[in-house]
């Protein structure tokens, strides 16, 4: 019978020395560090930028050489070939223009080692390529940029949650503290004959109301755990302990505007920049090209041999007159997507004053709404001792204490929340007016 009471009280003690094990305290600031080093999407967004500057590498092909080396055997009775090949080799000789060898030449192997250079000279369509790759590797750069700037601002809010979650945990333990006390002395009149059953079974029930938002407080305080360990691309999803507590931050609300300099911003008018380029790009595709070229070539008719050599160099001037009509198109369709790049740019600075705009008006909200939150929780607490003092002289009905008891609890949930409105409002003023 013993067995049967310790085992799950060894459990028990094992659970909670688990549970107790895996709460683990984090700073804001280790977060930040941690998020920085090895949040996934800064990973992508920095790939994303080496991308773009690796595309801006091979426009390098505008002003770099092109070089080849080659090395071919052939073996042939092919008349022309086989003639080609001796004279490439200097061996021709007075018999080789006798026809009959002429048309009916023995085998021969040739083998040819060949240097090729291809120079760029002037390239204009090439070149405006070339800046358009450039203002998308910049972009790109801002944009990881931003990703960080936000990734930021989230560190904050999801640190503010784990925060609050904490909150509504202690506020509910000391209402649980506290419907319990209540139920002992309702517990106590009714034995006494003061209260009816009903009263009792009130109090028993807020008790039930309490644990059961107490249970889903709980496990809010794993979700917000949850979220850091993903911002921190951490797998083991412990249970985290913020090292201080959710209080009011000081702010002043300046005349903060939208800057043209931030990041994300800049980053859309480089976007446009780019569309401008390639535009202009398809436009100089209509001009002439002039490329350089040379070779140096080895021969003989052992492998790896060079006997005889010869080079060949010379200048290209190539005009590509009508492609039936698919430069036309092409050159329209960037047209069209730089003016709606030009248009999207336009938006999103007009969206981000409004949002900004919304911001203002939510920091405003949240100050009013917190100076009426702290006078609310103030009433509600002297209410609730001056009616918790009556209750145990018998001069207060139970149904008025649990009121009291659960409107003080409300509001108390209700100033922490509003202290989570008012930072987290600052926090993305901050974000969006952040240069």
């Amino acid at each position: 019978m013993k067995k049967h009471i310790y085992i799950p009280l060894l459990l028990l003690a094992f659970t909670l020395s688990v549970t107790a094990q895996d709460a683990v305290s984090i700073t804001k600031t280790e977060v930040l560090t941690r998020v920085s080093e090895n949040n996934t999407s800064i990973k992508i967004s920095e790939e994303e930028f080496k991308q773009a500057k690796a595309d801006f590498r091979q426009t390098n092909a505008v002003f770099l050489p092109n070089i080849t080396a080659s090395h071919t055997a052939i073996a042939t009775t092919n008349p022309l070939m086989a003639f080609g090949s001796k004279l490439n080799q200097e061996i021709l000789t007075q018999n080789d223009f006798n026809p009959a060898l002429l048309n009916d030449p023995s085998q021969i192997e040739n083998y040819a080692t060949k240097f090729e250079i291809q120079q760029p000279l002037i390239n204009f369509d090439g070149m405006f390529q070339r800046k358009a790759a450039k203002s998308k590797m910049e972009a790109m750069a801002l944009k990881t940029e931003r990703t960080q700037d936000y990734l930021v601002f989230e560190v904050e809010k999801a640190y503010m949650q784990l925060q609050l979650a904490y909150k509504a945990v202690d506020v509910l333990d000391k209402a649980l503290e506290a419907a319990n006390a209540n139920k002992k002395l309702a517990d106590n009149s009714f034995k006494q004959g003061y209260l009816q059953r009903s009263d009792v079974l009130n109090v028993e029930v807020r008790v039930t109301e309490v644990q059961n938002q107490l249970q889903s407080a709980k496990s809010n305080v794993q979700n917000a755990s949850n979220y850091l360990s993903f911002l921190m691309n951490d797998e083991t999803y412990v249970v985290y302990t913020p090292t201080d507590e959710l209080t009011v931050s000081t702010f002043e609300m300046e005349d903060k505007s939208i800057s043209e300099n931030r990041s994300d911003i800049k980053a859309m008018e480089l976007a446009s920049d780019a569309y401008e380029a390639m535009n202009k790009a398809d436009k100089m595709a209509f001009l002439p090209r002039l490329n350089a070229f040379g070779s140096y070539e080895l021969y003989d008719d052992q492998i790896f041999q060079a006997d005889a050599n010869g080079y060949l160099f010379g200048a290209q001037l190539s005009w590509d007159i009508f492609q039936g009509s698919k430069r036309f198109g092409k050159a329209q369709k960037s047209k069209s997507e730089f003016e709606k790049s030009k248009l999207e740019y336009k938006q999103y600075v007009s969206q981000s004053n409004l949002e900004l705009n919304k911001a203002k008006r939510a920091f405003i909200d949240a100050e009013n709404k917190l100076k009426l939150t702290a006078l609310a929780l103030e009433q509600s607490e002297e209410s609730l001792r001056i009616r918790t003092n009556r209750f145990k002289e018998g001069l207060e009905k139970t149904s008025d204490l649990l009121m009291a008891d659960t409107q003080f609890a409300q509001k108390q949930l209700e100033y922490y929340q509003t202290i989570f409105e008012y930072n987290y409002a600052q926090a993305y003023l901050q974000f969006l007016t952040k240069e």
